[in-house]
């Protein structure tokens, strides 16, 4: 994610999240497609998680957006059926919130690509739950580890593994000096009460 500069820091002017939080980090996990080496190192982390984790599915299910393409990628290598779940009820044709084939009953892994608050991952569980389909967790390549989003995931008994989270990557970004020591009060500050954050002018 550093090597490809996928993580972007601004602490004066932040970036705004879709559940509205100010936030002086971004991480854009869809630049990882565009490395071939990158992007089947994620494929087979995802894969062997998966079958340690789980066991193999019967489906894979996306989440949109970013989950999508990595979804297709692990369904791919199981040789799995992958479906998708949309951000909204489709306004036109049939009126779809999941794309795909699928059957009740059947067990489903989900991929997304990042997880901040939780929220559109846990709307994709109750979207397939609420299908008749047997959530048995969901793969992610980064979390931020908020309480939020934890709490969420067990209030709904889905469990969730990531191949790396927010303190990882400050730690090796500081290595790096991808970030300067006086990056880290801003990002501390913002890890302790991230939906009150503001920048500091």
């Amino acid at each position: 994610m550093l090597k490809i500069k996928a993580v972007k820091l601004q602490p004066n002017e932040p970036f705004t999240w879709a559940s509205g939080w100010k936030s002086p980090i971004y991480c854009d996990n869809r630049k990882t497609l565009s490395y071939p080496t990158i992007r089947t190192f994620i494929r087979q982390k995802f894969t062997q998680i998966v079958e340690s984790k789980f066991g193999k599915p019967d489906v894979i299910a996306g989440i949109a957006t970013g989950g999508i393409p990595q979804g297709v990628l692990v369904a791919q290598d199981l040789g799995l059926p992958f479906i998708y779940v949309r951000s909204n009820v489709k306004d036109h044709g049939l009126g779809n919130l999941i794309e795909g084939s699928y059957e009740k009953g059947q067990k489903v892994i989900l991929v997304e690509d990042l997880i901040s608050t939780g929220g559109s991952s846990l709307l994709g569980v109750k979207a397939l739950k609420d299908a008749g389909l047997k959530v048995k967790g969901l793969v992610a390549i980064f979390s931020y580890g908020f309480e939020t989003a934890k709490e969420g995931f067990d209030k709904v008994n889905c469990p969730f593994y990531t191949l790396t989270d927010y303190d990882h990557l400050v730690k090796e970004a500081l290595t790096q000096e991808y970030i300067r020591e006086e990056d880290l009060a801003h990002l501390k500050k913002w890890r302790e009460l991230p939906d009150r954050w503001e920048p500091e002018l």
